[in-house]
């Protein structure tokens, strides 16, 4: 939370963060797919961070995992986690990257990845389970916080597998996360961080991430009985998280503070659902507005100072994957066509 960068007076070392690894490699696999004159520099860029994911993995678990290369103390876990716990979250955002790499650039070992994540995903996390049989995944091994863009993480590995397996168990294990996901959805559209606990907030980039895990869960299963849903939550959205002048919204109920996170995901979750003009005003507003002279990005803009770290994991690499993928957008994606004509 400081707005100055006391790490290097408190002699804390630059690691490598698998989540800032998995950003650029899914910015990287989009502009390749895009720039066939500079496939041999993205191809480059991919092997290397696909090498470094790798060896950021998890040992130890039932498949491919990834954590935190840090300690964390989670704020409704009795017990710190240790560096290397492997979680849904960061193993999620790692294998959507690995699965979107595999389909943009036809590399096929990140999708036996995905395959082994999703034994972790199935075997190793425990289930919150509801009457009606939906299920909420906790957030690291042994835990059971109902977080519900984590649990949509889950679920989206889970349909994104099937769709190349066919595993009736994937798809099965994954219909009942959004079922659960579903029906804690509000009257008007949103959704609480958390349930069964004090985060009830609803805020820009998670509720961006359980949209866009809802829109692939659909398009990979080919189940359309959450379209109600999936309409209503990104109405909400749209309608909620986003001002006049397109400067994205941290939370639904106030502007500030314009956080990088935020920024990165509302261009992204607009590109899912087709809504690319508006994407391309928030990304110029960005650009203006919270851009540094050397290319990188502020982490966040409060009402009278603004916290310039450029933090690789929560500003630079979200920003580069969303700019990518809006370029993506852009120039001729037919899944962007798609999504424009059907939403």
């Amino acid at each position: 939370r400081l707005p100055v960068n006391v790490r290097p007076l408190l002699g804390i070392t630059k690691t490598l963060s698998a989540v800032s690894l998995a950003r650029m490699l899914e910015g990287y696999a989009h502009l390749f797919a895009i720039d066939p004159l500079r496939r041999d520099y993205y191809g480059e860029q991919i092997a290397t961070c696909l090498g470094r994911v790798e060896a950021l993995r998890s040992r130890g678990y039932s498949g491919d995992c990834w954590g935190y290369e840090f300690d964390w103390e989670p704020r409704y876990s009795a017990i710190p986690i240790p560096a290397g716990v492997p979680n849904i979250v960061a193993t999620g955002i790692v294998t959507n990257a690995l699965f979107e790499t595999s389909r943009l650039t036809g590399i096929e070992a990140p999708l036996d990845s995905c395959v082994s994540a999703a034994d972790f995903v199935l075997r190793d996390l425990e289930r919150t389970v509801a009457s009606d049989g939906g299920f909420c995944w906790g957030y690291f091994p042994r835990d059971r916080q109902l977080v519900l863009n984590a649990t949509m993480k889950g679920a989206r590995l889970c349909a994104q597998v099937f769709s190349r397996t066919g595993d009736p168990e994937l798809s099965d294990a994954a219909r009942a996360a959004v079922s659960f996901v579903a029906d804690h959805q509000r009257a008007d559209g949103a959704w609480p961080y958390s349930v069964g606990d004090a985060r009830s907030w609803v805020d820009n980039f998670h509720t961006g991430y359980l949209l866009e895990c809802l829109d692939a869960y659909e398009r990979d299963t080919k189940d359309e009985s959450f379209r109600t849903v999936r309409t209503k939550g990104w109405r909400y959205y749209r309608e909620s998280f986003l001002t006049r002048e397109y400067v994205p919204k941290y939370f639904d109920c106030r502007i500030e503070p314009i956080d990088a996170t935020a920024c990165a995901q509302t261009i992204s979750t607009l590109c899912t659902f087709g809504d690319v003009l508006g994407a391309s005003r928030v990304a110029l507003w960005v650009t203006a507005k919270m851009q540094r002279r050397d290319g990188g990005f502020v982490y966040q803009r409060h009402a009278h100072y603004t916290n310039r770290i450029p933090y690789m994991r929560w500003s630079i690499a979200p920003m580069f994957c969303a700019l990518a993928r809006l370029h993506y957008a852009i120039n001729g994606s037919p899944h962007a066509e798609k999504q424009t004509s059907e939403k």
